[in-house]
């Protein structure tokens, strides 16, 4: 899957054009000199489930814009103003985070808050790899070192000096998070989920001692890269910044291995998460977690805790999208089967709560 595969604008995800084309040419200084007078193409970025994520092109300017989901949402979520300002402060000190032009509060340009910002080519890898490409052990294991390595480099921006301290509270903050997603899980329920009540009881019992905190994507996974076309294993971009803050640099691990399928994991997680991390030469987590261990020199003995939190957050995640489609906020068929993805994660926290318990 290539990062540039777009697909023409969702019927009722359109905005005029014509008008962000305008404030852009006014608002932003980094626009080539003798664009062509046309307006710029629009595609959609079909992936992700949040935000909205548009592709602009005008000759050789190209430019992504985000904007917020439509229909109700949730209060402080979807800050386009916070993520573009985080962006700001953070690109100057860790590179892979794109350059963002500009953010428009005005409503009335496309019927919310965007921003605009660099657009970086490239390579995703999400369930297959690009056509012609043989995925070689070797290259497997150096993508996955790329991936650990990238998050480590995240976790050793100091972000006071990157001017971030604004953007979170890092005192209390895994116990805040726990008791925080656990409230959302309530507030969004439409089941039963067998195996959820267990979970959430063990997950608030057992809050371990956070490191010192850290700048945390919060969503930090393999398809949020953008590798280089040529060399797979050399990021372009890190993106989605959309839950970006100050906390735990232990939970932004567990997210990633998360999402970080193995050939060995249940068949029913397997199909839920196709990913090219089951190829053989992808490291296992554990052998991501000691990479981690040694780049960083944490302590990882609770990370069977943090893991558990991450499978139960992306439930969560997922449970609020499929709430919003149940009540028909959303017509985006993709989101009729979260509901039984979200019992699949659970299940499969339910376990790894169950052997913990050994």
């Amino acid at each position: 899957m290539t990062y540039s595969r777009t697909i023409p604008v969702r019927a009722g995800e359109e905005f005029d054009v014509a008008r962000v084309w305008a404030y852009l040419q006014e608002q932003v200084s980094d626009l080539p000199k003798d664009l062509p007078q046309d307006l710029p193409t629009v595609e959609q970025f079909p992936s992700g489930a949040s935000n909205l994520t548009y592709l602009l092109k005008n000759g050789p300017f190209q430019a992504v814009l985000r904007r917020p989901p439509f229909g109700p949402l949730p209060p402080k979520a979807h800050d386009m103003q916070r993520e573009a300002a985080i962006l700001n402060r953070l690109h100057p000190h860790f590179p892979l985070a794109p350059k963002p032009y500009v953010f428009c509060a005005d409503e009335t340009i496309i019927g919310s808050p965007f921003y605009v910002m660099e657009y970086r080519d490239g390579v995703v890898l999400d369930d297959r790899f690009p056509d012609g490409t043989q995925p070689e052990p070797d290259l497997c294991r150096r993508i996955s070192l790329a991936v650990v390595d990238t998050l480590a480099d995240l976790h050793a921006v100091d972000y006071r000096a990157a001017g971030l301290t604004e953007f979170g509270h890092p005192e209390g903050f895994l116990a805040r998070q726990v008791k925080g997603w656990i409230e959302r899980y309530e507030r969004a329920k439409t089941d039963d989920v067998p195996g959820v009540d267990q979970v959430t009881r063990w997950l608030a019992e057992r809050v371990p001692v956070s490191p010192e905190p850290t700048v945390i994507h919060n969503d930090f996974k393999l398809n949020n890269m953008v590798q280089d076309a040529k060399a797979l294993d050399r990021p372009v971009a890190v993106v989605d910044w959309e839950m970006t803050t100050i906390g735990d640099p232990l939970m932004d691990l567990a997210i990633t291995l998360g999402y970080w399928v193995q050939a060995d994991d249940p068949d029913g997680l397997k199909q839920m998460m196709p990913t090219v991390t089951t190829t053989p030469g992808f490291l296992t987590r554990d052998e991501l977690v000691q990479r981690y261990a040694a780049r960083t020199g944490r302590d990882v003995s609770q990370m069977d805790y943090y893991l558990v939190f991450a499978y139960f957050k992306l439930a969560v995640i997922l449970q609020q999208i499929y709430v919003r489609w149940k009540r028909g906020q959303t017509q985006d068929e993709r989101f009729a089967t979260f509901g039984q993805r979200v019992e699949r994660i659970i299940a499969h926290a339910a376990q790894l709560v169950k052997e913990a318990r050994r």
